[in-house]
């Protein structure tokens, strides 16, 4: 089968739309590099768009209908976006999912201590990682401090052009003749990925005075101390904004992409909809890189108890209708996938592999080395293949995130990705593969549609 180069079939007006779109996705990608940050840009975006909290329509016991639009936040971590539709919601609903946590190292309860005259922050690593690539890299700190007086400080470190950055440090080529020997997994430990903070010792002090120099700064920055950081959470992502890359700018490189490239074009799609006949939602959820677990994940309750909520407020609730609106709904969820890459072909079959520039991947089913089994709806598969089908998709045989964890519920769910070479830490996109983002109706069974799908493969 053909595989058109997607570059080939814009016009000039779709060049110009193309190029609006990447400039704000640039900026998301820049200013939202955690779960909290990107939760809280989704909440701005979607009030400017007429969407109000669930607690306040419960709070207002307000009647639902045709039109209102409603999200749900988790803990800051989670959120589910509503737009109701004229049918009934035990009809089912349109769902988008993405999750909004990438691989990053965060910092650890205790972190802060001094080795040799130096401060370092101890920090473990959060999802898939290959270590070695996150030494000698310009990192910067985010994250929330929960100081003992139950006060709450945001902390962004690294980011500002007069910022300081940190760094994992690596040993110098003339030391490393005996690290080199190692195998790619030994050649930098995790318990290697500390972060240096400081060099200056505290005047007057003798004992760990440079560590009570940082302690004294971050003192003077956000009012903490030492003890501050049993309830703080930091993470640690490499520093910096996306940048347009290549000499014809058709790329753009960036952290987070995994897998906030398809939590951005499901959020666009979401909030560019207006009324709907069956109630459309999106669903961006957290600890998807650590198996969907805890609170914040797809594993928990929040979504289901959520939708119960929604049926409340209809005056329509029980259980058996909760079951029925989670079993006749359609879930588009999308994440990021291996492209093709010509200077690693051992490692695909090239027919089944997605490629550069030719839209994104639908995921039919998991392989024989991955454990539990996500098969997919035939039936359901060929919805969005008819829409894909005019720039190609491809079939493959791949596990999924989110989609593991919503068929306890009977949703009919398809998995779509864009493709990448290397997740971390630096992710390179071409922009017509990011711009190309669905809004569609096929009789009434998907309504929304984001096909999101961004190329992106490691930068060495």
């Amino acid at each position: 089968m053909e595989r058109k180069n997607a570059w080939k079939t814009y016009n000039d007006s779709e060049k110009e739309q193309l190029q609006s779109l990447n400039a704000d996705y640039i900026d998301f990608l820049s200013e939202c590099k955690t779960e909290r940050e990107c939760i809280s840009e989704t909440v701005k975006r979607a009030k400017k768009k007429g969407y109000i909290s669930l607690e306040e329509a419960i709070a207002n016991n307000k009647k639902l209908k045709q039109g209102d639009k409603v999200y749900a936040v988790c803990m800051n971590k989670t959120i589910a976006l509503f737009n109701i539709g004229k049918e009934p919601l035990e009809k089912g609903m349109n769902i988008l999912g993405a999750h909004v946590d990438s691989p990053r190292m965060d910092v650890k309860q205790n972190p802060l201590y001094e080795n040799e005259g130096m401060a370092y922050l101890d920090t473990h690593y959060y999802g898939g990682i290959k270590k070695y690539q996150w030494v000698t890299l310009p990192l910067a700190i985010h994250g929330v401090i929960v100081k003992k007086d139950g006060t709450t400080v945001n902390v962004n470190i690294g980011e500002k052009p007069e910022d300081p950055v940190f760094c994992v440090t690596d040993l110098l080529i003339h030391l490393a003749a005996n690290q080199m020997e190692k195998k790619a997994a030994k050649v930098v430990e995790g318990e290697n990925l500390d972060i240096l903070v400081g060099t200056i010792p505290l005047n007057d002090e003798e004992k760990e005075a440079t560590k009570k120099g940082v302690l004294e700064i971050l003192k003077e920055m956000y009012g903490m101390e030492e003890e501050d950081f049993m309830s703080a959470e930091l993470e640690v992502v490499p520093a910096g904004r996306a940048r347009e890359m290549g000499f014809d700018r058709s790329m753009i490189i960036s952290y987070g992409q995994d897998d906030r490239v398809c939590a951005y074009t499901s959020l666009v799609a979401m909030l560019e909809m207006e009324k709907v006949d069956k109630t459309s939602c999106c669903l961006l959820v957290d600890k998807e890189e650590i198996g969907s677990v805890g609170a914040t994940g797809m594993q928990s309750r929040f979504f289901e108890n959520t939708v119960a909520e929604l049926l409340n407020l209809f005056d329509d609730y029980s259980e058996i209708k909760l079951k029925r609106c989670l079993a006749n709904s359609r879930m588009l969820s999308s994440d990021v996938n291996a492209a093709f890459d010509a200077l690693y072909a051992e490692a695909f079959q090239k027919n089944s592999a997605i490629q550069l520039m030719c839209t994104c991947l639908v995921k039919r089913k998991d392989g024989k080395n991955t454990p539990g089994s996500t098969a997919r709806n035939i039936f359901h598969i060929g919805i969005p293949c008819m829409l894909f089908f005019s720039l190609w998709s491809s079939l493959a045989l791949l596990a999924v995130g989110l989609a593991d964890h919503v068929f306890h519920y009977n949703i009919k769910n398809i998995a779509d990705g864009i493709a990448v070479f290397q997740n971390l830490p630096g992710l390179i996109g071409v922009e017509m593969d990011f711009y190309q983002i669905l809004v569609s109706s096929l009789d009434q069974k998907l309504c929304v549609v984001a096909v999101c799908e961004l190329i992106v493969f490691r930068i060495n």
